[in-house]
């Protein structure tokens, strides 16, 4: 005998209070914050419209980059040719020409640091399907759907001003937590202050992030600025354990991009602390269980489960214990069977995992019996069904 799966919903009171933190009211035309460690969305202004992202889209380039370095099809110390096409950007350069072999480490760092629009074509025509920019292009427009940027369509290498080469903010903030969390052996790269390549441009050689000599933990990631796209900046920032991610754009100044992004950092840090919701092993709730030798299993956390909220507090926060049941058995202990959906205010739904406790087998020819038999009662107590 088969029965319909059902929603069960649990309402369950937690032991801490919170209340929603202080708006951030940032001057930018669009912003998103990302709490890297728990995953939270902090802010969200304009996040999924896809807008000029000038040198922001770099990143995008040396992600492909990095992963092919890391597939072997290009080393770090491999040296690529410069074209004329390479040659021709102007903005901020290396200044590279014609004649150059350069190393791709070289190149990394000139596009990290020097924000070198000459460097990303010289990684763009090598990684190139058809050895162009354009078909380079194309492709990082796939990787970057295959990513789940949502938003994201790119024309060139470098960010240069062209019809259709656009990126959201979330889709740029998804993109730095690839990075981050992809390539740790490369992040460094973006914390580095100066490079300078073979003494060719001494006005050239600091990098344009304003947050990384503020001593506020920020270790990346990439500065833009173009006349349409304004000024923007993809950041992140570590204090303690906790990481957060953020993209600005829009604002009309480089003073404005600086002390916006120094302030939302502050903000991010300050205005928000993890709490502990449960201790690994420990009993949240009880599920029914179908069949089972048991007819109920305790549902716990697999490890400790934390979530991000605001430091003021106030009011009690509540919980829900959601599953589809009764819970066919057989079902082995630390499964995944439910979930804790906590919404607080201002803040995003969070839903943490809750696993059996302890494994609860099939009950065999009694439990049978046993469950015809309710099955039997419920209808007789029900009485017969109405008539339509």
């Amino acid at each position: 005998m088969t029965i319909a799966a059902r929603f069960v919903a649990a309402p369950l009171a937690l032991i801490f209070f919170a209340l929603p933190a202080y708006a951030f009211d940032t001057k930018a035309r669009a912003a998103y914050v990302l709490d890297q460690t728990t995953g939270t969305i902090l802010m969200d202004k304009n996040a999924h419209e896809p807008l000029p992202p000038a040198s922001m889209s770099k990143l995008m380039t040396l992600y492909v980059a990095f992963e092919a370095i890391r597939d072997g099809r290009l080393t770090l110390d491999e040296r690529l040719p410069v074209s004329s096409h390479a040659m021709s950007y102007g903005g901020s350069t290396m200044f590279l020409d014609t004649q150059d072999q350069v190393r791709v480490e070289d190149l990394l760092r000139g596009i990290i640091v020097l924000s070198g629009n000459d460097a990303c074509a010289v990684i763009a025509e090598a990684l190139s399907p058809d050895g162009t920019e354009p078909g380079f292009a194309r492709y990082m427009t796939q990787r970057a759907e295959q990513m789940g940027l949502e938003n994201s369509t790119f024309m060139n290498s470098n960010g240069w001003p062209q019809a259709g080469h656009r990126m959201s903010v979330r889709d740029l903030a998804v993109l730095a937590r690839h990075l981050i969390e992809d390539f740790p052996e490369f992040y460094p790269l973006f914390a580095e202050t100066q490079f300078e390549f073979d003494g060719r441009a001494p006005s050239n050689i600091n990098n344009r992030n304003p947050l990384l000599n503020m001593g506020i933990g920020a270790d990346g990631l990439k500065t833009g600025h173009t006349n349409e796209a304004g000024y923007g900046l993809v950041g992140s920032a570590k204090q303690g354990d906790r990481r957060v991610i953020f993209v600005i754009s829009g604002l009309d100044s480089e003073r404005a991009r600086a002390e916006e992004a120094g302030a939302i950092v502050n903000w991010s840090f300050r205005q928000f602390a993890e709490k502990t919701v449960a201790k690994a092993g420990e009993p949240i709730a009880e599920a029914e269980v179908w069949m089972g030798r048991e007819q109920t299993v305790s549902l716990v956390a697999p490890d400790d489960l934390e979530i991000l909220l605001p430091v003021l507090s106030s009011g009690p926060l509540t919980a829900e214990v959601v599953y589809r049941g009764p819970i066919e058995a057989p079902i082995e202990q630390g499964q995944q069977l439910a979930e804790l959906v906590i919404t607080p205010e201002e803040l995003p739904e969070v839903r943490l995992p809750l696993v059996a406790e302890h494994a609860v087998p099939y009950g065999g020819f009694l439990v049978k019996v046993r469950t015809a038999a309710e099955l039997l009662l419920a209808r007789f107590t029900q009485g017969p069904a109405e008539q339509t």
